[in-house]
């Protein structure tokens, strides 16, 4: 009797392993509509509806001008800065890391290339000087960045802020306060060009969109990069180099600032410590509606292309309407609270780049 009864509860599968009566879903497996959302072709169609939303507001609001090729081109070429900005970003939340200088440093940057100086050797030599060094002022700010982050272990924040500030100093200091103007016509010339048809400022932000995301879907760079977002430790411990990725990470941030300092030398024909005030916070802002995750693991070049796109449509819009720009930074906040709740939601850090 006792041998019967024994066999019989071996025969029987524990709870925990049989399946649902009658073929009943699952409790804790995620429903199908949160897997939907929580993954990459979820994220990217909500962007996209969010996107063409604010299109046919804009149509409807202002027919004879918003639909317009040249308006089009207005928007993209908003979008082009601060979508170079928010490449770097995206790289660095990624990782779980934070860069509130990088407006700065484009602001540092766009100083550096119009001093006179500099502008002398680019006389000497070839208007391409002056690039060069607004690329060399963010990758170099970007590395001290690094440096002290990774290596003194200073908090992200703490150190980016420090930077925000150091940087506007630096170039106040550097202009004494003036606006300095861009002497050679060759550099104008060239970054004011059209490429069939299309803005040459676009096409920047088109191949470092790319770059960025090739960097981080299809190289053991952006790999690392998402493991150290992921689980630090654990990173660490696979033996990456964790506190040298970092610092490279936030000279790629600061090598971003300062082509998109070059930018808005394009723009604008002058540098001023005053360019790029708050781009970071739109940068930040950008990358998160785009669905990369604040506390880092999860990293998408796409959806903050999308961002990008989203918030510089949104400008638009109101400008179009004569709408006041106050009205206008509420409804981004809205913007901001409502993608990070959805995060909070419907994501978690899963180890994935998009």
């Amino acid at each position: 009797m006792s041998e019967s009864h024994t066999l019989g509860t071996d025969a029987v599968p524990s709870s925990s392993e049989a399946p649902p009566p009658g073929g009943a879903p699952d409790p804790t497996r995620p429903s199908g509509i949160r897997r939907v959302l929580s993954g990459s072709v979820g994220r990217n169609l909500g962007l996209v509806v969010a996107l063409l939303l604010l299109v046919i507001v804009g149509a409807v609001t202002a027919p004879d001008t918003f639909l317009s090729v040249s308006n089009t081109l207005t928007i993209l070429r908003q979008a082009s800065i601060l979508g170079v900005v928010a490449v770097g970003m995206t790289l660095i939340i990624t990782a779980g890391g934070i860069d509130l200088s990088v407006g700065s440093v484009l602001g540092l940057a766009s100083v550096v290339a119009t001093l006179a100086a500099v502008q002398d050797l680019a006389d000497q030599l070839h208007w391409s000087v002056m690039i060069l060094m607004a690329l060399l002022v963010g990758v170099a700010a970007g590395l001290v960045n690094g440096i002290v982050i990774a290596y003194g272990k200073v908090v992200a924040f703490m150190a980016t802020l420090a930077m925000l500030i150091a940087a506007r100093g630096l170039a106040e200091v550097l202009a004494e306060r003036r606006t300095l103007q861009v002497q050679d016509r060759g550099f104008i010339e060239f970054l004011n060009q059209d490429f069939i048809g299309v803005d040459i400022l676009i096409w920047i932000f088109v191949i470092v969109a790319i770059a960025g995301w090739v960097i981080l879907n299809r190289t053991t760079f952006g790999r690392r990069t998402v493991a150290i977002g992921g689980n630090r430790e654990a990173a660490r411990l696979a033996g990456i180099n964790v506190k040298r990725h970092t610092m490279w990470l936030y000279a790629i941030s600061g090598l971003c600032a300062g082509i998109a300092g070059v930018m808005y030398l394009a723009r604008t024909t002058a540098g001023t410590s005053t360019h790029g005030t708050l781009l970071e916070l739109d940068a930040i802002a950008a990358v998160v509606v785009g669905g990369t995750l604040l506390v880092g693991g999860r990293g998408t070049i796409t959806g903050t292309v999308f961002g990008v796109l989203i918030f510089t449509t949104l400008t638009n819009v109101f400008v179009q309407n004569n709408l006041n720009s106050s009205i206008q930074a509420v409804v981004k906040g809205v913007i901001i609270v409502v993608a990070v709740l959805l995060q909070q939601r419907f994501a978690k850090p899963t180890g994935r780049a998009t």
